[in-house]
């Protein structure tokens, strides 16, 4: 099993050359390409308005610039692509963690530094996001208890976009930030900044634990740098990414642990993110399916129902507090369905928003999961490779799942990011020769987004 699974010009499921014929590889890397310029050139060919600003299928407006962070972004994106491949496989693994930590929060930073301090501190800050109204909230118990009455746009003194859009455990999060004095934006987005750059620290540590750190090396460099950078530093969806990725790395150690208080410490660990994530965004409850790949992989239930109470117990403690899961599942619908998301064609958004989510995670993302759903059936029978095809599988699960909900139609390159990592894993069973080169166009890209699009998130 172990020879085809890297060799550069093998067929991934039978082992035999195919130089005559594209690679699924390569099928899922071309595809990709043709979604991502059909989602820019619809709606201008055809005037078609999609109802987001002027470089759908990113929320963004075309404005070339160069900056502060130009160049160490590019002297970063120079020396990751020739030698991260290579030093991710050899590092000690504690030195792998911390460098995946550094180079990622170093490449976060470099990018939003292409405009100066203001590119950190400015999207966090405005009317539609949490800082202005987390500094305004004097009692959170108050604010929960008229949280739901709060989110339908009929009603005077609505909340703002994105407190409106999610449950409370995100304006929960900024609130804490005022009080401790990191209420700025800048502040506020180096801590999400920092926050984000733990998540592939997390998925590395999932993927080891669950027996295959070979694939944690190979995948590290696709985790730790890429397009969807241009995000994290300014998104509180990047917080949502790594408390997601800590959630499933907990309960990879509590399945792994298979009795004793251990078990049980990881076990309640898993349940109190993974039950926190629900509080963060309506969509992450999908997580649900990306732990059962974990207790599959594994082999294990019993973390299952110290993880499910301690994930409940998250929810009932905002209810307890005065927030109804319940009630606002309906005020969301009524409030998204009533403005923009009625507007917005789910005619275009159905693939608009998978071209969305090419451009965050990279293209590379999608040719690693044509790869692997190619070669499935021989990856299941190799103990390394069936941890990738299930969690890589689960976060495909995920994507289309949320994305047939139709309640995210566009501006969803940052919504992506919870979902990403578990895509990009999937970069581990692609050939060396497609790491290497594919490591090129993932931040070859991001520096691209970055230094001509003003995204708007």
């Amino acid at each position: 099993m172990a020879t085809h699974l890297t060799g550069s010009a093998q067929h991934p499921a039978t082992g035999h050359r195919s130089a005559s014929r594209l690679s699924p590889a390569g099928w899922g890397l071309a595809a990709t390409f043709v979604l991502m310029v059909a989602a820019m050139a619809v709606p201008a060919v055809t005037g078609w308005s999609v109802h987001v600003k002027s470089f759908p299928p990113l929320h963004a407006d075309w404005e070339p610039r160069l900056g502060w962070g130009t160049a160490p972004a590019t002297v970063l994106a120079v020396l990751t692509a020739r030698w991260a491949v290579g030093l991710a496989e050899r590092l000690q693994w504690r030195w792998l963690l911390a460098c995946a930590f550094a180079l990622g929060l170093a490449w976060m930073l470099a990018l939003a530094f292409v405009d100066g301090a203001h590119g950190v501190d400015h999207i966090l800050g405005t009317q539609y996001e949490y800082l202005r109204t987390a500094r305004a909230t004097t009692d959170l118990h108050a604010t929960l208890q008229e949280y739901v009455g709060r989110i339908r746009q009929t009603r005077a003194h609505y909340w703002p976009t994105h407190i409106a859009g999610h449950p409370p455990g995100a304006l929960a999060f900024f609130v804490v930030l005022v009080r401790l004095g990191l209420g700025s934006g800048l502040a506020a987005g180096l801590v999400v900044s920092a926050v984000a750059a733990t998540t592939a620290v997390a998925v590395l540590i999932a993927v080891r634990t669950l027996g295959a750190e070979q694939m944690a090396r190979r995948a590290a460099p696709f985790l730790t740098v890429g397009p969807a950078a241009v995000w994290q530093s300014v998104s509180a969806d990047a917080m949502f990414a790594a408390t997601a990725a800590w959630g499933i790395a907990f309960l990879a150690l509590a399945a792994t642990r298979h009795q004793g208080s251990a078990a049980v410490g990881w076990s309640v660990l898993a349940g109190l993110l993974l039950g926190y994530c629900a509080m963060l965004s309506y969509g992450l409850p999908l997580l649900g399916i990306l732990a059962l790949a974990v207790l599959v992989v594994a082999r294990s239930w019993t973390p299952l129902p110290v993880t499910v109470v301690a994930a409940l117990a998250v929810v009932v403690m905002f209810g307890v507090f005065g927030f109804s899961y319940v009630d606002a599942l309906p005020a969301i619908h009524d409030r998204y369905w009533g403005a923009i998301g009625g507007r917005r064609q789910a005619t275009y958004w159905l693939w608009g928003d998978l071209a969305a989510l090419a451009f965050s995670a990279g293209p590379v993302a999608f040719a690693g999961v044509a790869h692997v759903t190619a070669g499935v059936r021989g990856y299941l029978g190799d103990a390394r490779s069936r941890v990738v095809v299930w969690l890589s599988g689960g976060g495909v699960a995920m994507v289309l799942m949320a994305d047939a909900s139709l309640m995210s139609k566009a501006e969803v390159e940052r919504i992506w990011l919870p979902f990403e990592p578990w895509l990009l894993l999937s970069c581990a069973l692609l050939p060396p020769a497609w790491r290497r080169r594919g490591l090129v166009l993932q931040v070859a890209l991001a520096l691209s987004v970055q230094h001509l699009l003003f995204t708007g998130w």
